[in-house]
């Protein structure tokens, strides 16, 4: 693998203009302040109760998600790209997932191959030719983005159903602010704290017509043993809005109601943090307590939106993500932006046959898989774990994805030995309104702690940082 780009110090060592101030920072303060700051983030943390269920563990144990108190900086010119490379994602995105349930045109296109959208098990029939307010299905997306160099981002993961993660960015933020006054003093940081206004007012936009000139936003929760129910009630707080869950909501004359001291209330938008399968036992599966009966009839009905929409799964597994530059070039006649990993498919012959013969250099992914389960990272892996994959690919071929090992950047990080070099990537929330979309400046940069892991998930001992995007 190649020699990583560390994002303060280049390649040359020579540090870049966006970190100055900070290594000038670094230089000047006392050897154990990063230390006693560092005990004091944890402390708020677990006093405030930031954490992460770890599911598969025995019973499922609560974590404190590590977090790291050195900034991660991005330049203003930097995040100027970005950002226009994620609109141009997210808009792409969601005329794909119309034409998928709709006209079809990139399926007779031969562009993407049917069985990749028809054999998915995340497509939904009920979908097909089903109506959405304003033509929006995605209106929440966590898209990932790795860096390679000064100039190359990739995306690395089009998350477009429940992304999670948000609250960690505004919480972040705010114990910044709280124990390093004096390093915001020393730049022109953007803000990201107007995050719940944005979201509010692009939720409130894609209200369906029925609805009141003030519509009903809810958040509804799977409830409180679910690994992100922290974030789902912390945003219900931020947003001003209630914080349901399913047996909280009925139905009635194609209407979705909750229920209230003062009565019945009509809902016009659900901020649905549960999975398409749960959402409603009468459309989907017949044994869940988690969704509303009669959920989806409303939803036919043209009168209540759900953020994101029902089957946007389509537009988020790992194999539809190999074909984005062709969806971006198809819907919008552009280029795309970003770039995408290159990606070998294991259910094409030719793909297949690389893969296994470089098993040992490549990353190989489960299609649906996430969370950084179900992955091979070979050149960090045994021979006994590849030979492992290898069975597991030719027994399913399908079930699988392949991109080369990138040198992921670094970024200056506290560690138990100081400050050294971290892997790191980035999921910016990109909303997507009637009117427009709107990108806070920032997202979640994510750090794989661990000495040479390229691994970033939280789930997977991963820590987190604040993002800085540099308002000059």
């Amino acid at each position: 693998m190649a020699v990583a780009f560390d994002e303060m110090s280049g390649l040359d060592g020579a540090v870049r203009p966006a970190y100055a101030e900070l290594k000038r920072w670094l230089d000047e303060i006392p050897p154990d302040l990063l230390i006693r700051r560092h005990k004091e983030a944890e402390f708020i943390f677990r006093r405030i109760g930031i954490t992460f269920a770890v599911y598969g563990e025995a019973e499922a144990t609560e974590r404190l998600i590590p977090f790291d108190i050195i900034p991660r900086i991005l330049a203003a010119a930097e995040w100027k790209l970005l950002a226009r490379g994620l609109e141009q994602r997210m808009r792409a995105l969601n005329l794909y997932i119309r034409d998928i349930y709709h006209r079809r045109e990139i399926l007779r296109a031969g562009i993407v191959p049917e069985e990749l959208v028809f054999q998915n098990p995340v497509f939904r029939p009920e979908m097909n030719g089903q109506k959405v307010p304003h033509d929006i299905y995605v209106h929440i997306a966590g898209i990932d983005i790795v860096r390679v160099d000064a100039d190359t981002f990739y995306v690395l993961e089009d998350n477009s159903r429940t992304p999670s993660g948000v609250s960690y960015m505004l919480e972040n933020r705010e114990i910044m602010l709280r124990l390093f006054p004096e390093l915001f003093s020393r730049h022109r940081v953007a803000p990201v704290e107007n995050y719940p206004d944005e979201l509010l007012a692009s939720l409130k936009s894609v209200a369906p017509a029925s609805a009141t000139s003030d519509p009903a936003v809810v958040l509804l929760t799977p409830g409180m043993y679910n690994s992100a129910y922290y974030e789902h009630s912390f945003l219900a707080d931020k947003l001003g809005v209630e914080l349901v869950e399913g047996r909280d909501l009925f139905v009635r004359d194609a209407v979705v109601y909750m229920r209230t001291t003062q009565g019945p209330k009509r809902v016009d938008v659900i901020y649905r943090r549960i999975d398409d399968d749960f959402l409603d036992p009468l459309a989907f599966r017949p044994d869940s307590a988690l969704g509303v009966p009669g959920l989806m009839s409303v939803y036919q009905a043209g009168n209540v939106t759900l953020a994101n929409a029902v089957g946007t799964g389509v537009a988020d597994d790992k194999a539809v993500y190999s074909y984005m530059p062709d969806i971006v070039k198809f819907y919008l006649g552009e280029e795309p932006i970003l770039r995408n990993v290159p990606t070998w498919r294991c259910r094409e012959a030719d793909h297949r046959a690389y893969v296994l013969e470089h098993l040992g250099e490549l990353v190989v992914k489960e299609v649906h898989g996430s969370g950084g389960y179900g992955m091979l990272i070979g050149p960090g892996s045994t021979k006994a774990v590849i030979e492992a994959f290898r069975a597991k690919i030719i027994a399913d071929p399908n079930n699988f994805i392949a991109q080369p090992t990138l040198a992921l950047s670094t970024c200056p990080t506290c560690v138990a030995q100081g400050i050294a070099p971290r892997h790191v990537d980035l999921r910016p929330f990109v909303l997507a309104g009637r009117d427009r979309v709107r990108i806070v400046p920032g997202g979640l940069t994510r750090v794989a702690l661990a000495q040479g892991s390229l691994v970033v998930n939280s789930s997977q001992g991963g820590g987190t940082k604040d993002t800085w995007v540099l308002d000059r």
